[in-house]
């Protein structure tokens, strides 16, 4: 029996891929690290943004309800 693919994202990637997704952990590691109090207020910035988000699309399909 043949084996079902699903479309979506590609799993591998290439060797650039892989540097640049390194570069940036690294990056915000150095970033938390160097700057706690800072990356704390961001993450709870960018936190309440995601929220607010969320807020609005359920109020929204409410509404149309």
């Amino acid at each position: 029996m043949a084996k079902n693919t699903i479309p979506g994202l590609k799993t591998g990637g290439g060797l650039l891929a892989k540097l640049i997704g390194a570069a940036v952990v690294i990056a915000l590691l150095v970033l938390v690290v160097k700057y706690p109090g800072d990356a704390a207020g961001f993450a709870k910035g960018l936190g309440g943004m995601v929220s607010d988000a969320i807020g609005g699309i359920v109020r929204f399909f409410r509404g149309l309800g």
